[in-house]
């Protein structure tokens, strides 16, 4: 029986819009002036600016002037993976990009870098950064052509699973290397804190913990060295990226940056205890399933997995006809469903293919049930197709 009612468990690839960031976006609509104007009006729009900026500084324990505000991950990515950068007044040389396997493709792409210049590190076979590659790589960089970058996300878009950020730190700053870290995925599922990871630079995007669609920012940990900008013009965002502010998706940022802060640990374990539900019900139901990284440290709300015999693509449309969202990885590819970059970085066939659950705020125990009630009717197909062939 297919059910008319929709379950949304995709929450890794957008979280629905919080009432509170839906009444601070409209509000914002609604308020005269641009932020650079010196008139009454211009001043009222950059308060409300600057308070989302301390709000959205605070989610990861930053310095609100070294937040810089962008049109999102992406764009933050590509501010921050440059060659070219500034330490005060003088021109700093970056010489070459590593790139984790598992990164996501905004940053496996390599920004601003040549692609003779970007090198990716592997990973081991439970999802994680090898550290010990890591080091090797950094141990054969020639300083000579310029400083090495690193570019490691603290949780992977796939597998949920952790990196060693902190560990991967040491390394890099050994060397006088700079590391960069997207924090999208982990921003609101587990505390972030730019002085204890030891990073660089962190990439932080609003859809992914409620927010506006389309805003994003770069954090630093100072202001002394910054990458060259990526837009000229006004000198907005202290002249790192030119452009009238996008307030109402600014502001709305802010409020959902608040909003994921409040009762983290509560709500870790309350998904923690959904997702170990339908663990337990996906492998009674399907001993054969795959649950990519399981023994790994991961974050409370992603499971990525494969069930033998099911391709991706038709996993999902017959997900979705159950009435349930979910995908079959990044949703970054305009509903592209190809073979995970992830899975082949772990040691996986990626034409097994996987899907992921991902869960949320509004995600319930009724949701939870539903799922594992649609999962057990279309894995029972998937053995009927496998006898059948």
């Amino acid at each position: 029986m297919v059910t008319t009612t929709r379950t949304y468990l995709d929450w890794n690839a957008t979280a629905p819009l919080l009432p509170a960031v839906r009444d601070a976006f409209v509000s914002a609509l609604d308020m005269s002036g641009n932020p650079s104007s010196v008139h009454k009006e211009g001043r009222a729009i950059r308060a409300a600016v600057e308070a989302a900026r301390r709000d959205v500084a605070a989610l990861v324990g930053a310095q609100a002037s070294h937040v810089v505000f962008t049109s999102g991950a992406t764009e933050a990515a590509n501010l921050v993976l440059s060659p070219a950068y500034r330490m005060g007044r003088s021109a700093l040389s970056i010489g070459h990009l590593y790139v984790s396997a598992i990164e996501h493709p905004a940053i496996r792409e390599g920004g601003r870098f040549d692609k003779a210049d970007v090198s990716e590190v592997a990973v081991t076979a439970d999802g994680v950064l090898d550290l010990a590659a890591l080091e090797t790589a950094l141990a054969s960089h020639d300083v000579a052509n310029g400083l090495p970058m690193v570019a490691l996300m603290l949780v992977n878009n796939e597998t949920g699973i952790i990196q060693p950020v902190a560990e991967a730190a040491r390394l890099v700053h050994a060397v006088g290397g700079l590391l960069i870290v997207d924090a999208v995925q982990a921003v609101g599922r587990i505390p972030v804190d730019i002085e204890a990871l030891d990073a660089d630079f962190l990439i932080v995007s609003s859809h992914k913990i409620g927010g506006p669609k389309g805003m994003g920012a770069l954090i630093s940990r100072g202001e002394v060295m910054m990458p060259k900008p990526l837009i000229h013009g006004g000198g907005q965002e202290k002249g790192r990226r030119s452009g009238t502010e996008n307030t109402s998706a600014i502001i709305g940022f802010g409020t959902a940056a608040v909003e994921a802060s409040k009762n983290l640990d509560m709500e870790a374990q309350r998904l923690s205890a959904l997702r170990r539900t339908l663990e337990n019900a996906m492998r009674a139901t399907a001993p054969d399933v795959i649950i990519h990284g399981a023994d790994a440290s991961r974050v409370c709300n992603t499971t990525f997995f494969t069930l033998p015999g099911l391709k991706s693509e038709t996993g999902q449309i017959a997900f979705d006809i159950e009435g349930i969202a979910l995908s079959a990885g990044a949703a970054c590819s305009s509903g592209k469903v190809g073979e995970s970059h992830v899975l082949t970085a772990m040691g996986h066939d990626p034409k097994l293919g996987a899907l992921r659950i991902s869960l949320g705020a509004a995600t319930t125990e009724a949701d939870i049930e539903k799922a594992i009630a649609a999962f057990a009717r279309i894995a029972g197909r998937r053995k009927l197709d496998v006898q059948a062939a």
